[in-house]
């Protein structure tokens, strides 16, 4: 088995979009549901995390059980909008006060819920950014909800294999040098 890099992005992504996750209560969802982007009630103004590691926003949203993140979303986004972002992220660990956009590692989770030695992004989009990312990035979402409950049964059961084969496809996600340097990831 090889070993990953600590810092690298994995997500299910193509030629022109990424996919981010996000867990919300059904009043927030539902209406960006409908809409295909975040409308009212989902707020402009406060910043919003956004992930591309599903395990962690299982961990984080506690498989769709906590209150307020029923609802688990898979928010399409733009590869240039995501790309974006990352071009004005400040890594958390550094001085991050009036940044755009943060960028925070945490230790990638595994199908059982332990953590993993490598780490996964959080990017957090703050409300100079959350409006280009409501109105413009936003491709198209998805509820995840279903799937969520269905993996959460299969684990509380001891189904880890069954429920591993599940999970949505996730491959490293290729990043320029400029990129690497800035969200502090080592060349492969």
């Amino acid at each position: 088995m090889t070993s990953r890099p600590l810092r690298e992005i994995r997500a299910d992504h193509d030629r022109d979009t990424i996919v981010v996750y996000q867990a919300y209560s059904r009043a927030i969802a539902e209406p960006a549901l409908a809409a295909q982007k975040f409308v009212a009630p989902f707020s402009l103004n406060r910043m919003t995390w956004i992930k591309p590691s599903f395990l962690w926003m299982m961990e984080r949203s506690g498989w769709g059980r906590k209150p307020g993140q029923e609802v688990t979303l898979a928010v399409r986004m733009t590869r240039a909008g995501w790309e974006e972002a990352l071009g004005q992220a400040v890594l958390t660990e550094k001085d991050a006060s009036g940044a755009a956009v943060l960028v925070q590692w945490d230790p990638e989770r595994s199908i059982r819920g332990g953590k993993l030695d490598h780490r996964s992004i959080q990017v957090g989009l703050s409300r100079h950014l959350i409006r280009t990312y409501a109105e413009k990035w936003v491709v198209a979402i998805t509820d995840l909800s279903p799937l969520a409950a269905k993996l959460y049964r299969l684990r509380a059961g001891g189904e880890y294999d069954r429920a591993r084969r599940l999970l949505p496809p996730e491959r490293p996600y290729p990043l320029s040098d400029k990129l690497m340097r800035r969200l502090g990831v080592s060349s492969p």
